[in-house]
C-alpha cells in the first residue's frame, strides 16, 4: 500500500510538472530515484516485520478466573468454556441438570445447579451431591428429582447438551458464585402447583422454574 501511494503521488507529481518543461525532466528523475529507494527498503524488510504493519493481533482473553468470579449465564461464554469432566460428583451433578434443565437457558441451568449445592450446604439435607439428588430415590413419591425414579433408564442421547450441562456443572463445582435464587433449596416447574409451594418463599423465577427457600 505504501508503494502504491508513493507511484500515486509520483505520477501526480509529473502530471502537474509535464506542461512545464523546465521541470519535466528533473520530477521524472526524482520519481525514479523514490521508487527505487521504497524498493530497496521493501527488499530489506523481513516477513514478519511487514505482517505487523498490516495485520491486528487479538489480545487473547481468559474464559475464566478463579473462583468463577467471570462467569456469564449464556451461550458464549459457555462455548467458551474447556470440555469438562470429573469425579462421580461432577458426574451426579451433569445428568441432574440434563434431566432436570437441559431445555433451560444457560441462567435457568446454572441456578439448577445452585439448589442442589445449597442443599449440600443445608443441614436438613445430605452433604454430598449424589446423595442429594438421590434422596428418596426408590420410595414411591419419596425422591427428590423426578428423573431418578420415573423408571426410565438414564441415558444420554443429546451430546451438545450433555457437553454444556457438563461445563456448568464444572463451574458450579469449581465456585462459580451462587446468587441467582437467593439461596433456594427447592423449586418446580412452571407446569405444576406443589402442596408446598404454597408454605415456602419464592426467591426467584428463572426460565420456566420457581425457586423457593423456606
Amino acid at each position: 500500500m505504501i508503494r502504491c501511494l508513493s507511484l500515486v503521488a509520483a505520477i501526480v507529481g509529473a502530471s502537474v510538472f509535464a506542461s512545464q518543461p523546465a521541470f519535466a525532466d528533473s520530477t521524472h528523475g526524482k520519481a525514479k530515484r523514490l521508487m527505487s529507494m521504497e524498493q530497496r527498503a521493501l527488499n530489506n524488510a523481513n516477513a514478519a516485520h511487514l505482517t505487523k504493519l498490516v495485520t491486528v493481533i487479538p489480545q487473547a482473553t481468559p474464559a475464566s478466573l478463579p473462583g468463577g468470579s467471570n462467569v456469564r449465564y449464556n451461550k458464549i461464554w459457555l462455548a467458551s468454556q474447556p470440555r469438562a469432566n470429573g469425579g462421580s460428583e461432577w458426574r451426579c451433578l451433569s445428568e441432574a441438570l440434563y434431566f432436570e434443565a437441559r431445555g433451560e437457558t444457560v441462567k435457568g441451568q446454572f441456578a439448577v445447579a445452585e439448589v442442589i449445592l445449597n442443599r449440600v450446604e443445608s443441614k436438613k439435607f445430605p452433604n454430598s451431591v449424589c446423595s442429594v439428588i438421590n434422596q428418596g430415590t426408590g420410595r414411591k413419591y419419596a425422591c427428590q428429582f423426578t428423573y431418578t425414579c420415573d423408571g426410565r433408564p438414564e441415558n444420554i442421547h443429546e451430546p451438545a447438551s450433555w457437553e454444556r450441562v457438563g461445563k456448568v456443572a464444572k463451574a458450579m463445582l469449581d465456585g462459580a458464585p451462587r446468587q441467582l435464587t437467593k439461596g433456594a433449596t427447592y423449586y418446580h416447574t412452571t407446569a405444576v402447583s406443589p402442596n408446598w409451594s404454597r408454605k415456602f418463599d419464592r426467591t426467584a423465577k428463572i426460565g420456566v422454574h420457581l425457586f423457593y427457600k423456606p
